[in-house]
């Protein structure tokens, strides 16, 4: 392809729309106290390949969704241990925003219960929805939270995780 003609921009696909999904429906679950039932209801009726206020949703994968969504719930008593145990003694799990925490709990549950998914395309998966909601620190931090998670879960890695800011 020549520069006359760049290269459009590779848009997300199904599973990773549902992950964004399913990551603003833990948060809204966690700050709303809404229901599994009820959230994964809305999303599905009226977010998932829908407009809302101008923006327009991905179409998204809606068994992936549900079971990210319903599997961090079912999992969430060995979810949040393993991912505290994951982080440094300063930054326990507790301290971490609304959406970092549901980013971390829908990766985590996918490394450690979706055995079919490559390790590298989860992290990397979290890593970009993170870097939608910051830009400092925390996408680095999903990054290396996340591989611990995996070399303590698969007993495997990215093989390149980066240090989280102390």
């Amino acid at each position: 392809m020549s520069d006359a003609f760049p290269k459009p921009p590779r848009l997300a696909n199904k599973r990773g729309a549902a992950r964004l999904a399913a990551v603003q429906a833990l948060y809204q679950m966690d700050v709303g106290g809404t229901s599994l039932l009820d959230t994964v209801a809305e999303h599905e009726a009226f977010r998932l390949g829908q407009e809302v206020d101008g923006d327009v949703y991905r179409e998204a994968d809606a068994a992936w969704f549900r079971d990210i969504v319903s599997g961090v719930v079912r999992a969430q008593k060995t979810i949040d241990p393993l991912i505290h145990s994951s982080l440094t003694a300063d930054w326990p799990l507790a301290r971490l925003d609304t959406t970092l925490r549901a980013i971390l709990r829908a990766g985590t549950y996918e490394v450690t219960s979706r055995k079919d998914v490559p390790v590298a395309v989860i992290v990397s998966e979290y890593v970009d929805i993170a870097k939608a909601f910051y830009s400092e620190d925390e996408p680095r931090l999903v990054n290396a939270v996340l591989d611990r998670v995996s070399r303590r879960s698969r007993g495997e890695g990215r093989g390149q995780e980066i240090r989280a800011k102390d």
